[in-house]
């Protein structure tokens, strides 16, 4: 009996095995798709985009499911990016524009911060913020100061305020989405990826990977539970995204007892009190002077 209940573990745990390579090689597949002909387009736009709005860019990443690692082969190209104006633009009373976007042809979606604003959401523990400072794929990196905010990111990390990101996002795509009987398949991450940050955040009290591999391999524990997210991630990869099936009562039950979880959990955290904003102001002066020498 004991060598039966050994070989069924061991015929689990290989299986395992085989859907994590698997699950590699798809990565791996996904990462082909920065081309260098699409990487070359992107940096071109970004250097127009200084051009045209008399800008300097200090930092420009993929966001969304390239940067998740499970992009399909018709996903967009998420770019966002980090940019100051020239000493002139902010010696003014009136309020001016702090963001830019801009969706271009080959599926190019384009959106930026000014480097103000984007402080002030460092500052607040932002979680897209923090998500671009922690990009596997990197456009362009010039000047001091995302290595700055690199060092400052503890100093500065909510943990409380994250995971009321990260829940509130997942919560409401888990009442608009995985509710009917017929799902999509993309429908299951917006809801796994934000609910297995927070179990990341309540167990390092670090900010989350952006890379969802590292979030699956560490914060799921029931084999169960990781079979079906690997099943419908290989689904996602191969370009069935848009493709439906029948509501996955495994993780339904999954995702709402995380839910439930996380929403008293979070009551439990105490008051977090951010540090000034002498080093964020710092910073900003740095960035100015090395980008205009100003």
């Amino acid at each position: 009996m004991q060598r039966y209940i050994f070989f069924c573990y061991l015929h689990v745990f290989l299986k395992y095995l085989l859907t994590t390579c698997c699950l590699l090689k798809h990565l791996q597949k996904n990462l082909s798709y920065l081309c260098p002909i699409m990487t070359t387009e992107i940096k071109t736009e970004l250097l127009r985009l200084e051009q045209q709005h008399e800008i300097k860019i200090l930092y420009a990443v993929e966001s969304g499911s390239r940067a998740w690692g499970f992009a399909s082969a018709d996903s967009d190209w998420d770019v966002r990016y980090i940019y100051i104006h020239k000493l002139d633009w902010y010696l003014n009373i009136d309020d001016k524009k702090d963001s830019q976007e801009a969706m271009l042809p080959n599926d190019l979606d384009f959106a930026g911060w000014e480097l103000k604003k984007a402080l002030r959401l460092f500052r607040k523990s932002n979680p897209p913020m923090l998500e671009w400072l922690r990009s596997p794929i990197v456009y362009l990196q010039q000047f001091s100061t995302v290595d700055r905010l690199r060092e400052l990111a503890d100093e500065y990390f909510n943990p409380k305020s994250c995971i009321h990101h990260y829940l509130h996002m997942a919560e409401g795509n888990f009442k608009e989405f995985l509710q009917k009987e017929v799902v999509r398949v993309k429908k299951y991450f917006y809801v796994l990826r934000p609910m297995l940050a927070c179990e990341w955040i309540k167990q390092t009290n670090t900010m989350a990977p952006v890379e969802f591999l590292k979030l699956l391999d560490s914060q799921v524990t029931n084999p169960v539970v990781k079979k079906e997210i690997q099943r419908l991630l290989t689904k996602k990869i191969a370009g069935e995204e848009f493709g439906e099936e029948q509501k996955n009562p495994i993780l339904n039950d999954f995702l709402e007892e995380k839910i439930n979880f996380f929403n008293d959990y979070v009551t439990t955290l105490g008051q977090y009190n951010p540090p000034d904003t002498v080093k964020l102001n710092e910073v900003f002066r740095c960035t100015m002077r090395d980008a205009w020498d100003e």
